[in-house]
């Protein structure tokens, strides 16, 4: 190699960044041991921000162009070294890319539940997760508080932070919006956008801005779920007697199809869903008898004669329906009673 060659390679003429790969945030431009040309070239490409850092401290940025490197064009790196107008010689500076390009389909989701206070189910632990995008957008910011002085840094250096951000806004939305799981379960798109507005000034600190932010679930825990899912439940039902009535009414067409041992057993379970169901709804009339006046005549009978007509009574094994338990067929569809 000629003493030509060995100079020429420690000055650098064109400074530009290529990435070569998705997924990086940052790249410091390689300088050991060279130094920038005075009128040397700095092209920035779209979707990409350069900056200047010399000694530590960050000098000049530059946003997509193709740029002369001079006094003019580094007015604070000029400032910093103490340079005058006449200044010609090559200069050392640190040269950091950064990729402005949006970071899509990015993942949050809750580690761990977290707990918040609901209107109708009182504390509960509240799961969720989604995706967001971002895009760079103050470089100078990035470099001083997220990259520093790191060769390369990556989107995954990056999602733990984001992550632990979103999870702690998200905490704060649902104690302040005073919204409960149901509702915000059925209005994700609406609960998505209160998150939003809270994440973007905690991006902008990074000097990063927040694209997009979705909700796809909001769920509980297994066990809280199962709660939830009985509750449901109960709620579907409604009345609790016209139930125990409609499923003994069912089940007698297949006590009937059932000859010997078989029926025998079956007619044994009915008659033990019967007498439940009679319980209940005994039950139920007992305790809205006790709600009457204490004065009224009728009130302490009235069991007595609910009692005394429920063993009156048996039910159809066809239409099941109540008919008197002496009856040979049945009044409402004519079929024979055993």
């Amino acid at each position: 190699m000629s003493l030509r060659d060995f100079l020429s390679k420690q000055f650098i003429d064109v400074i530009d960044w290529t990435e070569p790969e998705d997924g990086l945030l940052a790249y410091r431009y390689p300088m050991q041991d060279r130094e920038i040309q005075n009128g040397g070239k700095l092209t920035v490409r779209d979707s990409q921000y350069a900056v200047f850092v010399n000694e530590g401290k960050v000098a000049d940025a530059f946003g997509p162009g193709l740029y002369t490197l001079n006094t003019q064009t580094l007015p604070i790196l000029t400032y910093l070294k103490n340079w005058d107008k006449a200044f010609q010689s090559p200069f050392k500076s640190d040269v950091y890319f950064f990729s402005a390009r949006t970071q899509t389909d990015q993942h949050w989701g809750t580690p761990n539940p977290i707990t918040i206070r609901d209107k109708e189910f009182g504390a509960i632990r509240l799961r969720g997760f989604g995706i967001y995008s971002y895009h760079l957008t103050d470089a100078k910011t990035f470099y001083s508080k997220i990259s520093g002085t790191r060769d390369l840094y990556r989107v995954a250096d990056l999602e733990g932070q984001l992550r632990n951000t979103i999870v702690a806004k998200m905490t704060d939305a649902f104690a302040n919006s005073q919204v409960p799981f149901l509702d915000m379960a059925a209005s994700q798109g609406t609960l998505a956008e209160k998150i939003s507005e809270q994440l973007k000034p905690a991006f902008a600190e990074y000097g990063i801005s927040l694209d997009t932010f979705n909700v796809e679930n909001l769920s509980l825990p297994d066990e809280l779920q199962k709660v939830l899912d009985q509750r449901i439940s109960m709620n579907v039902i409604g009345d609790m007697g016209k139930f125990t009535q409609y499923e003994v009414a069912q089940s007698i067409p297949i006590a009937a199809a059932n000859e010997g041992g078989g029926a025998v057993g079956i007619g044994a379970g009915l008659g033990a869903g019967m007498a439940i169901g009679q319980t209940m709804m005994e039950a139920v009339k007992s305790s809205t008898a006790g709600q009457a006046p204490a004065g009224g005549g009728g009130s302490a009978a009235a069991p007595a004669a609910a009692g005394a007509a429920s063993a009156a009574t048996k039910f159809c094994q066809e239409c099941g329906k109540p008919i008197p338990r002496a009856s040979k067929f049945c009044p409402e569809c004519g079929k024979p009673q055993a």
